[in-house]
């Protein structure tokens, strides 16, 4: 499996509910932005996949909440690539207590990241096009499925 890839965010206030932790829907969008973050280091950017067509909806969520985090703490949510076909891949996701940035950078090749798992999960997805038809992402975007490929083979 590739490294785990690594984006610090401050928890804002507009996250917590009235016990002044983060709510837990919101942790499902800090997968999206970690998974966001995966592509981007691949250098793809999602609207270009969107403007070409190409779709990736998610199909399963899994979230294990370990620990709650709190307004204004840093968390960093860690994002690595488990499962990658032409047509599927599964995410799989931690949200770690700190900024891990400072530590490890951008990345970080261990098996587990370091620290307190606050959440642990992932998603699955499959590509599909404007029609909501599956494709076979390496027929489609070949120079972009040997990109992610390249990072999920890291070690």
């Amino acid at each position: 499996m590739g490294q785990w890839f690594l984006h610090p965010l401050r928890v804002r206030y507009q996250e917590t509910d009235q016990m002044g932790v983060v709510y837990h829907a919101n942790y499902l969008n800090w997968f999206e932005i970690g998974r966001t973050e995966w592509v981007r280091q691949a250098g793809i950017a999602y609207k270009d996949m969107e403007a070409r067509g190409l779709l990736l909806p998610v199909t399963d969520v899994e979230a294990s909440f370990k620990q709650p985090a709190s307004y204004d703490e840093w968390v960093t949510v860690c994002t690595r690539v488990a499962e990658m076909t032409s047509v599927r891949v599964r995410f799989e996701s931690r949200v770690i207590d700190g900024n891990l940035t400072e530590q490890f950078g951008s990345s970080y090749a261990g098996e587990e990241p370091p620290g307190t798992v606050l959440v642990k999960g992932g998603t699955r997805h499959v590509w599909v096009n404007k029609e909501w038809k599956p494709v076979r992402f390496a027929k489609e975007a070949p120079d972009w499925y040997d990109k992610m490929l390249k990072l999920v083979e890291v070690d």
